[in-house]
């Protein structure tokens, strides 16, 4: 006996939780770049190296215990974090370079 339409709608309403979750995290992960945004501006303004490597350690270890908290795979959640830290870098870099133009004028 075919059991598909008996899990439909539990699938549906996990899917739909799994949009809402994934919603959340957008508007989350855009709040950070806003933030990082602002952080890249400072450390352009006073010169200061676009990596933070010091942090970006403790930020690895406090997200992998974080993750092992949470019963997520700490692997994944450095993964993540290493993703996000090369965007802020890359951002932070071509800050400096505008701001570097700008000021050679």
């Amino acid at each position: 006996m075919d059991q598909t339409p008996a899990i439909l709608p539990e699938l549906k309403s996990l899917r739909d939780s799994i949009d809402n979750i994934d919603a959340a995290i957008i508007h989350m992960l855009a709040e950070r770049f806003r933030c990082t945004q602002r952080v890249g501006v400072l450390k352009a303004e006073h010169e200061l190296p676009a990596a933070d490597p010091a942090r970006e350690a403790r930020q690895v270890s406090r997200l992998r215990e974080l993750a092992s908290t949470a019963q997520l795979d700490p692997d994944f959640a450095e993964k993540y974090l290493a993703f996000v830290v090369r965007e802020v870098i890359r951002y932070h870099e071509a800050t400096a370079r505008e701001l570097s133009e700008k000021t050679a004028r």
